[in-house]
């Protein structure tokens, strides 16, 4: 990624138009038009004044410049979950999550099994039923999930999930959204 082409992306990511950036920045519009084409290189000057106002430093910029960003996963890169009660298999399925506030896991639940109660929280929750069938437990409230269907719910209730066969696994993913 060159350098303009990230300016540009930080720019749309923080919802600010080349006008604002300019203001902000104490720069001409123009002049950000051609350094996010690459068609002008700014200064270091400028460049620090541009990531100023874009909420960032040259160091951030450029550590995350030579950093490619991971974008598949194998099974290798899945950190287990050690901390799951007796029959329950977790492992995250992502070794690091831009934004930061996502937790997709591989769950495994063995008959009869069920993961930890929950207390609510901030977030969203959703899974999708892979193998078996699940109840999921929201308050007093109780659902049957199947295989190939999908759950979604605010995380501010006490939740969980329980196996409910008696003879066979069931194998969902569960994200967690802070």
């Amino acid at each position: 990624m060159q350098i303009g082409e990230k300016i540009k992306s930080l720019r749309i990511m923080r919802n600010m138009t080349q006008e604002e950036l300019a203001t902000r920045s104490d720069l001409t519009r123009g002049f950000i038009s051609q350094v996010e084409r690459d068609l002008a290189s700014p200064t270091v000057e400028n460049l620090e004044m541009i990531l100023r106002a874009l909420g960032t430093d040259l160091k951030d910029f450029f550590s995350n410049l030579e950093n490619k960003e991971k974008i598949v996963f194998t099974k290798e890169d899945r950190i287990p979950i050690y901390d799951s009660p007796t029959g329950v298999k977790e492992e995250l399925l992502l070794t690091t999550s831009e934004p930061k506030n996502i937790e997709p896991s591989l769950v495994v639940l063995e008959p009869g099994c069920s993961t930890d109660i929950e207390k609510p929280h901030e977030g969203v929750e959703l899974g999708y039923v892979i193998e078996g069938e699940i109840e999921l437990y929201l308050n007093k409230e109780v659902y049957l999930v199947r295989k190939e269907e999908t759950f979604f719910y605010s995380a501010n209730k006490k939740h969980f999930i329980k196996n409910k066969s008696s003879t066979n696994s069931a194998t969902l993913i569960w994200i967690e959204i802070f």
